[in-house]
Formats: C-alpha cells, sequence, structure tokens
C-alpha cells in the first residue's frame, strides 16, 4: 500500500496587504513625441487620453523598478521581505529569457530560498499573476506572495511607429497577497484567443533576428532590431465587443453587482476603450473609474496597480473598497477579479 502523503493545510479566503508602485523619473510630454510620428498632441489626446508618460532611464531597470515597488507594498503591509513565500513577477519585456526576474528581484530583497517565477501574459499579466498568487494562499502552498507587474516598454519601442511609439510606457507596481478572515480577492475570470496574435506582437522572433544579423554582417549590409507592433483598431474592437462578457464573468463569480462597485480599475490601454465598457456596463457615476493613462500611459503589466495606487493617492478610492480589476492585451488574452483595495505606502509606512 503506498504511503500515505501529506496535504498542505488550505485557508479560507485571501486578500490584498498592501500596494506600492514606481514611476519613472522621466516624464514625457506629448511634444517630445509627436515630430517624429508625424502627430499631434491633440490626436494624440483625441485617440488615447494620453498627455504624458513614464520612461525610464537606464538605471531603472525591470528589477531596480520592482524592487522600489515591492519594498513600499511591504511596508504597506506591515510585513518584512523574510515573511514573503513566494514572489509572482508578470511582464513582457524583460530581455533575457532567464533568470527570471522574479528570482532576482526576490534577492535583492534580502529573500532566502523563497519560490519565484516569472508570468508572461502581455497586459492581463498582473492580473493573472493576482490570480496565481491568490490560489497558492488559499491551497496553503504559500502563507505571503508578492505579486509584481513591471515593463519598460520603452525598449520595444520603434521611436517612428504612429501606432504604438505615443502609447507604450515604464513602470512597476506590487502587491502583497496574504490570508484573510473575509474573502477580499474574487475567483478569476478570464481566457485567451491565440487567433488574434497578429493585433499585439513582437514583429520578429529572435531566431529570424539573428539570422537577419549573420546575414548582414557576411554581405555587409543592415537589418532592423523587433519591435513591439498593434493594431489599435483590432485591439479597440475585440476591447468594445468582447471584454463586457469577461467583466460579467468577475462579477458573477464574485456575487457583486455592478451597482456595488466602489471602483472601476481597467487595463490603462486606451480612454475610449475604458468609456466604452463604463456604458456598456452601465457602472453609476458613484463608481470612481481609474484613468491613470493620461499621466502614466499604458504600462501592460504594471498598469493594474499602478492605475490602483492612484486612485487610493487621489482620494477617488478608499482603502476597502469593492474594485474590480481586468486586465487586458496581447495573446489576446484577459483577466479580471473583483477585490477590496489594499492600503498604499505613505511617508509612514502605511496608507
Amino acid at each position: 500500500m503506498p504511503a500515505p502523503i501529506a496535504t498542505a493545510q488550505p485557508v479560507a479566503h485571501a486578500a490584498l496587504l498592501g500596494l506600492g508602485v514606481y514611476r519613472p523619473r522621466r516624464v514625457v510630454p506629448n511634444s517630445e513625441i509627436v515630430d517624429r510620428i508625424d502627430s499631434s498632441d491633440e490626436w494624440i489626446r483625441t485617440r488615447s487620453g494620453i498627455t504624458a508618460r513614464g520612461w525610464a532611464e537606464p538605471d531603472e531597470t525591470i528589477v531596480s523598478m520592482s524592487v522600489a515597488a515591492a519594498r513600499d507594498a511591504l511596508a504597506a503591509a506591515g510585513l518584512v521581505a523574510e515573511q514573503i513565500d513566494a514572489v509572482v513577477l508578470a511582464t513582457s519585456s524583460q530581455m533575457v529569457l532567464g533568470p527570471s526576474a522574479g528570482a532576482v528581484v526576490a534577492t535583492e530583497l534580502g529573500m532566502h530560498d523563497t519560490a519565484a517565477y516569472d508570468i508572461s501574459a502581455g497586459c492581463a499579466g498582473f492580473c493573472y499573476a493576482l490570480g496565481n498568487a491568490a490560489g497558492l494562499v488559499r491551497a496553503g502552498q504559500a502563507r505571503h506572495v508578492l505579486v509584481i507587474g513591471v515593463e519598460r516598454l520603452s525598449d520595444l519601442l520603434d521611436p517612428t511607429d504612429r501606432t504604438c511609439a505615443f502609447i507604450f510606457a515604464d513602470g512597476a507596481g506590487a502587491v502583497v497577497v496574504g490570508p484573510s478572515d473575509a474573502e477580499g480577492i474574487g475567483p478569476v475570470a478570464w481566457g485567451s484567443d491565440g487567433s488574434q496574435t497578429a493585433a499585439i506582437k513582437q514583429d520578429k522572433d529572435f531566431k529570424q533576428y539573428f539570422a537577419e544579423v549573420e546575414a548582414a554582417e557576411a554581405d555587409g549590409g543592415r537589418t532592423e532590431r523587433p519591435y513591439i507592433r498593434m493594431n489599435g483598431q483590432a485591439v479597440f474592437r475585440w476591447a468594445v465587443t468582447f471584454l463586457e462578457k469577461a467583466c460579467r464573468d468577475a462579477l458573477e463569480k464574485s456575487g457583486v453587482a455592478a451597482d456595488d462597485l466602489d471602483a472601476f480599475v481597467p487595463h490603462q490601454a486606451n480612454s475610449r476603450i475604458t468609456d466604452a465598457l463604463i456604458r456598456t456596463l452601465g457602472l453609476p457615476d458613484t463608481v470612481a473609474v481609474a484613468r491613470d493613462i493620461a499621466e502614466t500611459g499604458n504600462t501592460s503589466a504594471a498598469s493594474i496597480p499602478m492605475a490602483m495606487e492612484q486612485l487610493l493617492r487621489s482620494g477617488q478610492a478608499r482603502r476597502g473598497d469593492t474594485a474590480l480589476l481586468l486586465g487586458f492585451g496581447a495573446g489576446l488574452a484577459y483577466a479580471g477579479q473583483v477585490v477590496q483595495l489594499p492600503p498604499i505606502a505613505t511617508g509612514d509606512g502605511l496608507g
């Protein structure tokens, strides 16, 4: 007879215990971009709602921005690095395949022998990572999990590309997930549609690029590095026709009605998509809506935590408020869940 295998001790509920973000020092207004993409400030504002974005300086790396955001999240949660059992990091702009950024961040924070891994789910990455983290906590596999969304998308931009150069930006956001007496993170509603990979993608894979480099070196020619490309119209059509279902699925799984929400934190992709979702869902005027895109741009996997922090810092939402999160983008993939908003770091630690 086989030997019995012990089971981890599950907990009933998980919650967001603390939130921190890192915003790059360099703020880039539309005026710095318009000439290279043959555009105007008015066109960018009308098409996207963006007035400025943050682009990282050389010393503001995936790891350093993650570490800064994580330290603030730990402070807000009243925890230290030694109390974290796992790190789940979401990004699409780590410029090496290994080691994982999560493992390096864990070490930089002073963690030892801590589980750590990366998730690549595009702009839905943070919500995917949050779903993973909540599952780990509830299953008893980890008591406290650090979730990070971070991007340096400016590394992947063709500065002359009219479809992308004004949209994407850099930054990091982190939350601590842990056990709770009451549910603070609803079941994740998620999915993907790989038939629409062309809507947002890197325009050539590295095998193709390396072959082009080898050929160019042989004949003295030139090659062009890979860039991120986007079909904005295809993404917009998918978002406004499909994401209503994603939102309603997340609400239904959580047992929360749209009228019960205090806040809506959609991925900061485009202000017109946000407006369309508000209308489609029939959200009341009392619901605070995150619009961090105006000053921050589209930071992909970092978008949701950065937008949450902006709502809380501005006073539009408060700790404990009920919020619907929805990440969506490359894949095409989406993920969303209803949460209770966490405390944020302030000058004296907790907020």
